[in-house]
């Protein structure tokens, strides 16, 4: 077992930041694929929620609420997965680590910190300043000794860990596919699609982040399951997908962005009974990816 896949001790009482599973062969020569969920995770440490405004439903609602439940079976199917644990609103890991507001902080930042961005601009930077709603989630002004501790909690070791999955991959087929799981609002999703919404949105940062290949399979597979797909409108795709997708060097990574009307109430943030239906479909598209003759990536 790797370090980052037993975080815990006398650092983490809490939980775990992530969670890692290989495939049932124990690696990953049976599929190139990975998957990850960094915006899943619903554990909120004690110091966060006391140093909060809002209540636990509340602060709820940046969450890719139970994505990780929904491709919790890819392991079995042939894909390595990495769920986070930890909430997206106590570090996003779909952030760069240092992407921060100085604005929530007490004392002045340090020089490398990116704190010029849309994201930010937003309050949605690597420590989100507001929940999806925009409702402020601090009662106090946080230190920079507050955000490095969950950096070096959460995010490096989380990102250590992907990008050795990645690397595996690449080593057993000589390119890996990283797919990175979220979910939208149903909102968000009625601004995507030719009719003006869409079940699901496919962000391959217009071909920079994966061959058009990967994306066409995805989009081929979800439609044949009569989804309404649409790509990179709203989401072109994150951190995750800008990082670690490099084409040239056969490691292609595309965001799937999934509709919550399709499984979830969003003013409750539980379960619908689509929420099998999904799943099940879920896991027939890890299965047709999982199975399918990739070789033509190492051409490319």
């Amino acid at each position: 077992m790797n370090a980052w896949e037993s975080m815990g001790g006398e650092r983490d009482v809490r939980a775990a930041a992530f969670d890692l599973r290989r495939p049932a062969s124990g690696d990953l020569a049976a599929s190139p694929l990975v998957f990850a969920s960094p915006h899943s995770g619903r554990h909120y440490p004690d110091d966060m929620m006391a140093a909060s405004t809002l209540d636990a439903q509340a602060i709820r609602r940046s969450e890719d609420a139970f994505v990780d439940n929904l491709i919790a079976a890819a392991p079995d199917l042939g894909a390595a997965l990495i769920t986070a644990r930890c909430a997206r609103a106590y570090i996003d890991l779909n952030r760069e680590p240092f992407e921060l507001d100085p604005g929530m902080f007490a004392d002045e930042l340090p020089d490398f910190a990116r704190a010029r961005t849309a994201r930010v601009a937003a309050g949605l930077g690597a420590i989100a300043r507001v929940v999806s709603e925009g409702q402020e989630i601090y009662a106090r002004k946080l230190t920079f000794a507050e955000a490095r501790a969950r950096i070096e909690w959460a995010h490096r070791p989380y990102h250590a860990a992907l990008e050795a999955l990645i690397a595996e991959a690449h080593a057993a087929h000589g390119f890996a596919i990283l797919i990175d799981w979220h979910s939208m609002p149903a909102a968000a999703a009625r601004a995507g699609g030719r009719d003006g919404s869409c079940d699901f949105v496919l962000g391959d940062r217009f071909g920079a982040a994966c061959t058009g290949a990967v994306t066409a399979r995805v989009e081929g597979e979800l439609e044949a399951l009569g989804y309404r797909v649409a790509r990179n409108s709203p989401y072109a795709g994150g951190y995750t997908t800008e990082h670690y997708g490099r084409p040239a060097r056969r490691v292609h990574a595309l965001q799937i962005e999934i509709n919550r009307a399709l499984y979830l109430d969003e003013a409750t943030l539980a379960p619908t009974a689509g929420f099998e239906t999904l799943k099940g479909k879920i896991e027939a598209l890890t299965r047709v990816l999982a199975g399918a003759d990739w070789s033509g990536l190492k051409a490319r």
